[in-house]
């Protein structure tokens, strides 16, 4: 028995997103002078590329026409993903933030910026950066103790596993 539109849009999109490989993150109906516009977040635990996320754009565009849930007034359709910054509020979304670097705010009021390294059902295991030339820290927080939590965008961290040309070529001198 839901009442919002949002949660009956909810009701009826979400069974279609799920069909497409892809989770229903957000539904937000706001109104633009005399338009509506319907913005839909999916993701998933591989990503949302391009091609999956305009394929489901008209899934749920075809089933809003079909079903006129959006009533007879125009509307604009905006189905997207949550963005490098974004907000961690279900345990799927710390999982897929592993290895990210995330401002969490605590309950007691405290705040700390640490990189997840992993999560499970009670919490989650997290390395806090050492701050001028000291070593990181692992750290503990229980979900519980999690007021809120946010994605931070590195702009000069190097991607695990890779080695920049320099080093490859060292490494191939050596072994010569």
């Amino acid at each position: 028995m839901s009442t919002t539109q949002s949660e009956r849009l909810r009701e009826l999109l979400e069974p279609l997103v799920s069909s497409q490989g892809l989770d229903l993150e957000e539904i937000e109906v706001d109104s633009v002078g005399r338009k509506r516009v319907l913005r839909v977040v999916v993701d998933s635990d591989e990503g949302a590329d391009l091609d999956a996320v305009a394929d489901v754009s008209r899934a749920l565009s075809a089933k809003l026409d079909e079903t006129e849930a959006m009533g007879q007034g125009e509307y604009t359709l905006e189905v997207g993903t949550p963005g490098a910054e974004r907000e961690l509020g279900e345990h799927r979304h710390y999982v897929r933030a592993t290895g990210r670097l995330v401002r969490f705010r605590l309950e007691d009021g405290g705040e700390l910026v640490a990189r997840i390294l992993t999560v499970d059902d009670e919490g989650i295991d997290v390395e806090v950066p050492g701050v001028k030339g000291r070593r990181p820290t692992a750290r503990r927080l229980a979900f519980g103790d999690v007021a809120k939590a946010r994605v931070q965008v590195e702009f000069n961290r190097k991607a695990e596993g890779k080695n920049d040309d320099k080093n490859v070529d060292t490494k191939e001198e050596e072994e010569a």
